[in-house]
């Protein structure tokens, strides 16, 4: 299978399970449990020839969450135009993340996910700050930084549990495929 046609099909994947994660981890009321930054941080590591492509897999996984919550749910998924800029702005910014990386190796990605779970926190919680709502002050920024720290537990655990998995399988993949590959040459 040519490579683009690869990179379609696992766009696709993402973007669903991007957005199925969202959806099924708020009905189960564990907020903020969604690999969304390993997704970014995956899509940008891994599709290489397609970078548009890559940008757009987690911008339109939470898009597509957040048209399920807006039509199907009681829970407003289009908020407020900052913090939804800010939120896409921390995806963009995974997956700019994921894009830098040379060959991914185990520690190093764990490292990278941490990275980009952090990022997600700093970029998308200043625009809860840049909102306004706990005013526009240091101590209002550290408010919301505070504020924050309860959901980013959920974050990083989110993001680190769907690294290990995205990572993990995609590479489990590639060496079997190379195996495989192998055998019907030798």
């Amino acid at each position: 299978m040519k490579r683009n046609n690869i990179d379609i099909i696992l766009a696709v994947f993402l973007v669903i399970m991007a957005a199925t994660a969202r959806v099924v981890n708020a009905q189960m009321h564990l907020f903020n449990f969604v690999p969304i930054a390993a997704v970014g941080l995956f899509s940008g590591a891994v599709i290489k020839d397609r970078r548009a492509l890559a940008f757009l897999i987690p911008v339109m996984g939470q898009l597509l969450g957040d048209l399920y919550f807006q039509l199907f749910t009681e829970v407003r998924g289009f908020y407020d135009l900052t913090g939804m800029l800010f939120n896409y702005g921390g995806l963009v910014a995974a997956t700019a993340l994921g894009a830098s990386m040379k060959q991914p190796k185990p520690v190093a990605t764990l490292a990278y996910l941490l990275g980009a779970s952090g990022l997600f926190f700093l970029v998308s919680n200043f625009g809860y700050f840049a909102h306004g709502w706990n005013g526009y002050s240091f101590s209002g920024l550290v408010k919301t930084y505070a504020d924050a720290v309860p959901f980013f537990k959920n974050t990083l655990a989110g993001d680190m549990i769907g690294g290990v998995v995205l990572f993990g399988g995609y590479f489990m993949l590639q060496q079997a495929l190379t195996n495989k590959a192998q055998k019907a040459n030798a």
